[in-house]
């Protein structure tokens, strides 16, 4: 059921009904986001696989809701306006993500190809007791 691939990310395919289900999501990376709680010692695989199914569920609703809005706007393109209306729309998701999303910024007078510099994901400090989501997903060496 578990092994290795090539990049050497565990993976893990489960049996239901006959069907088995090859997950896209490092579990390895799943595993260290959930042990950050310091309530948890040890995880089942039966639950790691749960959440890691469980978030890439997640993360196609998302994306097919954001895409449909784009289409709607007739944007190839998904942005954090689609995704944020996306949001909205679906009032589960919108009760815990809305208010962890950043706020659209605000359109310039320049043409969104000319910029002065390239942004930064550091360049707002973090509130104390924080980390940025990309830490979480760095290739560990």
């Amino acid at each position: 059921m578990a092994g290795e691939d090539e990049e050497g990310t565990s993976t893990v395919a489960v049996a239901v009904a006959g069907d088995t289900h090859q997950l896209q999501i490092p579990i390895s990376r799943v595993k260290k986001i959930m042990k950050l709680d310091q309530d948890i010692n040890k995880i089942n695989a039966e639950a790691l696989h749960l959440i890691a199914s469980s978030t890439e569920l997640f993360l196609e609703l998302l994306a097919e809701k954001s895409a449909q809005v784009a289409l709607e706007k007739k944007r190839k393109t998904i942005k954090l306006e689609h995704l944020r209306v996306a949001v909205k729309r679906h009032q589960p998701t919108s009760d815990f993500l809305l208010d962890s999303l950043p706020m659209p910024s605000q359109p310039s007078d320049r043409s969104p190809k000319v910029q002065s510099r390239p942004r930064s994901s550091t360049d707002k400090p973090l509130p104390s007791g924080t980390r940025r989501i990309e830490a979480f997903f760095q290739k560990c060496t």
